[in-house]
């Protein structure tokens, strides 16, 4: 193997599995955009798709090269690779098959390729942003990438029936292409592998030697190539004379033998070009001794006399000679065969347009423009460059010439260009775009080019790499900001300043336009924080004074500004609460094409959810803040009164906010009853518009605390309820969040209510939602965004009714479904923090009304006295039989079903398990249920027995150590203390053991309120770790 060799070897052993995986990708994709350069058929199409994916493949590159490298970046790659793969096979399938005219494999190819797009698409959106670390603008590219190949489309020419001969000629052109031997291609950034198509003309006859022989014969300066009889000069072939126009000595200045273009006469009677004679005499120092040069003749006179006969004579020669040499240029262009021919041809059109302007035109009215066109596509660089040179003087400064090219390139060619690694040629492509940005009528066609905008975007913050692309493209992008099209694909693509500058400085049509565009692109975070700072005061001025098309462009904009929270601060700032609230609540404008009021509520509502405090922002010159009564009257006024659904969510959103300060939550309290407007939200519920029934729940949820019954009693009366809120999905309707919402507000509502218990009781749902419960926890909650929140719900409504027990229908509900056992299996088969903590207060009040229920059996009296005249050995036997076993701790018969006992439902060991756990509020609800088994109406010694039995103290002593939350001390100390008052040395010697519990309870002494104080100082006693002072004093008075 060559050295060569073996490096590449070890470079790929080096490499990593991201990079082999990118580097695999490049390469197929390179393969497929050569591939589909060559397709003839449906080729606008097969162009678009390689257009696609070689714009993926600079997101591709960024992942390889990506610092902040995502985790699932292999995945991602595999999934390209994956989908790249089946683009080739379908690609070279179709290229094999030698297709030339639209067909029904042809078409299910491409609907075939427009599906992979789409998939690279997907693929392309779930890149982290963090892949793209600080650049910005190669996110949002890669982000409206994606987008675009989402949503890609394929227009395929519907297919005809060919006749006979059109059918001989396809095959026949077929074959004659199947024989031609593809030539190398070069290795510009893209492929192009693409053979210009050769068109026939009148002289297409002409071989090529003459070709370049005629137009060898005559440079641009008008030079005779058989000057001085050389035998090696080239002639003009007889075939070429009809092209060439015969010279005539006469033409030529005697001093520098070149074709005259101002002809002079002296005073000899000989003719000069001007500026040679002039010269001439200026060598003489004294004018006495100036000759003739020619005739050596004295002159006396210097006038110079324009000879207009042969001048006329010259300038009619130039124009048929010029015109001639065009044709024989075009003759060369329309048979191509050599790079040296179609450089030749190109470049003596270069020197023709050099003459005078007139000859652009000239070329351009010949037809000519199609030739060069398409040498942009030839194989060989130096005449895709040499085409590109002579396109650029064509159009400089004729308005017309860009125009007609307009008219006859693909400007995507031309921007595709702009990637060549060929400097001459890029650099070339960028001045020949920036000559066709200067017409305003083609801004508008260069921007709509896929992928156009975006590149010229990339060069110009490319300035380190390459100083001069990077200028260029910048004044490219100036011109085409004359379109307002393209002002918005700059944004887009991450170009915000044309937008932000012309949205504050244009015109009133012009910033209409802006700031509709501003309300419908994407924006990155990043770049929704710079638009905040630099528009919002244009934005909040035109919502102030403009006409009703402005306003609504303007609301549209701020709406989606503030949709991103960190720019409220800067909103607010701007001064838009004031006037947010001023359409609200005082402005009217009658005919409007927008609910104002919406708009205003919908930004207000964006601004309030970032967090900011409500009570800092003021509303009114008068001093009202958004913590004003006047403010929460005004929204519940328009919550009673508005009819629009989406006003009706705002103002709820609005209020939703309110409440998270406790002084707000006071005052719309207060509103709310005062106006019963929880009359309103209960209504809302059942709203055909699903958002504002949610919207409205997760009101009620937010005032139940402060007025649940009163919201009970409501929700009862109301027709349709609670009925309507208990909708139990099935296992083909998905869960929603109005499903959640409402479970949970069935759950959050006061449980000790009986009138909602008893409702929910008759309506016999219990059965259902413990069926759904066992469902879900087959298949699991992930299902749906919502299925957990549901599910949390549902668990509430049960526990409801382990709060009114005493109710002897509820009493009969609970056992009939042995809710014991449900809790109890809930505490473990779950992921739920707040299913266990709700299980855990389920079991606890279960297990706080066993007591009540486990009764000691009554003895017969008589059966007893009859005993006693039995035979002592019969009495005992019979005793034995009938005896019925009692629960230790509750002094009388139990079970799990029927007294809900925590023993006999084996739920002690699962409540231990959960005191490992990190949430606060499962431990302490854990520790809860526990404590019912240390109550001083149970038997507290055989209890402590059996706890100790399972390690229970041990948990205990944990939970001091992991916890600092003062509640869960309180309830560990109690515990505690019952241990080392009823479990006697064995539980005083384990607790005595642990070394962490004295610091805790020093702390706590130090620290806690009262009863924890006392708890804490009773054990350090017991544990003998404070002097028991009244012992002390006992002692003292004995002695």
């Amino acid at each position: 193997m060559s050295s060569s060799g073996s490096d590449w070897m070890l470079l790929k052993e080096d490499r990593t599995p991201i990079t082999n995986l990118a580097v695999s990708l490049l390469v197929s994709i390179s393969e497929i955009t050569a591939s589909v350069a060559c397709i003839e058929v449906e080729k606008h199409n097969f162009i678009e798709i390689g257009s696609y994916l070689y714009r993926a493949s600079a997101v591709v590159m960024e992942l390889q090269t990506a610092e902040n490298s995502s985790t699932n970046a292999t995945q991602i790659l595999q999934s390209l690779s994956k989908s790249i793969g089946f683009a080739k096979e379908l690609v070279t399938k179709c290229q094999k098959g030698a297709h030339t005219s639209p067909n029904p494999e042809v078409s299910r190819t491409i609907e075939r390729l427009a599906g992979v797009i789409k998939d690279i698409g997907e693929d392309l959106s779930s890149i982290p942003s963090a892949t793209y670390g600080d650049q910005e603008y190669a996110k949002i590219a890669a982000q409206s990438l994606s987008k675009e190949m989402k949503d890609v489309h394929f227009e395929v020419t519907q297919i005809q029936l060919m006749g006979k001969k059109e059918l001989e000629r396809v095959i026949l052109s077929s074959e004659e292409l199947a024989k031609k031997k593809p030539a190398p291609t070069e290795t510009d950034l893209y492929s192009i592998n693409v053979e210009v198509s050769i068109d026939s003309t009148q002289s297409s006859n002409i071989p090529h030697l003459y070709l370049v022989e005629a137009l060898e014969s005559t440079n641009s300066r008008g030079k005779r190539s058989h000057r001085n009889g050389s035998s090696g000069s080239l002639m003009t072939p007889p075939q070429m004379a009809q092209h060439v126009e015969p010279l005539y000595d006469t033409f030529f200045c005697p001093l520098t033998k070149e074709i005259m273009d101002n002809p002079v006469t002296i005073e000899s009677g000989v003719t000069y070009e001007r500026k040679a004679i002039t010269d001439w005499y200026e060598k003489f120092e004294n004018p006495e001794d100036i000759v003739c040069p020619k005739t050596g003749q004295k002159l006396v006179s210097r006038v110079l006399s324009t000879n207009m006969a042969l001048k006329a004579t010259i300038e009619e020669w130039k124009g048929r000679n010029e015109v001639a040499r065009i044709k024989v240029a075009r003759a060369a262009l329309s048979r191509v065969s050599t790079e040296s021919m179609a450089i030749e041809a190109l470049k003596v059109l270069q020197s023709i347009c050099h003459m005078k302007p007139y000859n652009k035109i000239q070329i351009c009215s010949m037809g000519m423009l199609p030739l060069i066109v398409k040498l942009l596509e030839y194989k060989d660089r130096q005449v895709r460059c040499a085409a590109l040179e002579l396109l650029l003087q064509l159009v400089e400064d004729d308005n017309g010439g860009k125009e007609m090219l307009a008219m006859t390139v693909d400007m995507s060619i031309i921007i595709k260009m702009l990637s060549s690694n060929h400097r001459p040629i890029k650099h070339t492509s960028l001045l020949l775009l920036l000559e066709l940005s200067r017409s305003q009528s083609l801004c508008q066609k260069i921007g709509s080019v896929t992928g156009g905008i975006l590149v010229l975007i990339a060069m110009k913050y490319k300035q380190s790499s390459d100083a001069y692309a990077s200028e260029k493209a910048d004044e490219i992008l100036r011109n085409l900001e004359r379109a307002p099209d393209n002002v918005k694909r700059m944004a887009e693509n991450g170009l915000l300043d044309p937008l932000l500058n012309h949205l504050v400085k244009g015109s009133e049509e012009m910033k209409m336009e802006m700031a509709s565009f501003l309300g419908e692109i994407f924006l990155g975070h990043d770049s929704k924080t710079q638009v905040a700072e630099r528009a919002s005061p244009a934005l909040i001025k035109m919502v102030h004074s403009g006409n009703s098309l402005t306003r609504k462009a303007a609301f549209k904009a701020l709406k989606k500004i503030s949709s991103h929270h960190p720019n409220s601060k800067v909103l607010v700032e701007a001064g838009i609460v004031r006037i947010m609230v001023e359409e609200m609540f005082t402005r009217t404008i009658y005919n409007e094409p927008m609910n104002s009021k919406n708009e205003a509520a919908a930004i207000l509502a964006n601004i309030l959810e970032s967090g900011l405090e409500s009570e800092s922002l003021q509303v009114n010159s008068r001093g009202h803040t958004m913590a004003s009564d006047f403010i929460v009257h005004n929204i519940i006024y328009l919550l009673k009164n508005s009819t629009p659904d989406e006003l009706n969510i705002h103002l709820i959103r609005i209020l939703l906010c309110l409440t998270k300060s406790p002084k707000l939550s006071a005052i719309v309290v207060s509103v709310v009853k005062e106006t019963e407007a929880s009359y309103n939200l209960i209504e809302l519920i059942n709203n055909p518009n699903e958002e504002i029934g949610v919207s409205a729940i997760k009101l009620l949820i937010t005032l139940s605390p402060f007025m649940g019954h009163t919201l009970v009693d409501r929700l009862c009366k109301t027709s349709g309820q609670p009925k309507s809120l208990i909708q139990i999905p099935t296992g083909i309707t998905r869960i929603t969040e109005k499903h959640a919402v409402s479970a949970n507000l069935l759950a959050k509502l006061p449980h000790q209510n009986l009138m909602l218990n008893l409702a929910l009781l008759n309506m016999n749902i219990v059965p259902t939602v413990l069926q759904k419960i066992v469902q879900m926890q087959i298949s699991g909650t992930r299902t749906s965004r919502y299925a957990n929140a549901y599910f949390e719900g549902l668990v509430g409504i049960l526990v409801r009714f382990t709060t009114t027990l005493y109710d002897h229908q509820v009493l009969f509900l609970v056992r009939t479904n042995n809710f014991t056992s449900v809790f109890t299996e809930l505490l473990m088969k779950t992921s739920s923090d707040e299913v266990q903590r709700l299980s855990a207060i389920g079991l606890e009040n279960l297990s706080t009304q066993s007591i009540n229920l486990s009764k000691p059996p009554k003895v017969n009296k008589p059966q007893y006295l009859k005993l006693l005249f039995l035979p002592k050995c019969a009495s005992f036997s019979s005793s034995k039989s009938n005896k019925i076993p009692l629960c230790p701790v509750h002094r009388g018969a139990c079970s799990s079903q029927d007294t809900f006992c925590l023993l006999d439902a084996k739920a002690v060991e699962r409540l231990l398990a959960c005191l490992d756990h990190e949430n606060v509020d499962v431990v302490e609800a854990v520790l809860s249920a526990i404590c019912t088994l240390l109550d001083d109406r149970v038997d507290v010694e055989k209890s402590v027995t059996i706890l100790n039995g399972v390690n229970t103290i041990q948990h205990v002593l944990n939970v001091v150590r992991e916890h600092k939350a003062e509640g869960l001390w309180k309830k560990s100390f109690w515990v505690i203390e019952r241990f080392l008052m009823k479990g006697g040395d064995t539980s005083a010697s384990y607790i005595s053991q642990d070394r962490l519990l004295p610091a805790a309870l020093v702390s706590a002494f130090h620290h806690g309120d009262g009863n924890t104080r006392q708890m804490a100082e009773n054990i350090l006693r017991y544990l003998n770790k404070m002097p028991n002072f009244t012992v002390n004093h006992t002692m003292l008075s004995i002695s």
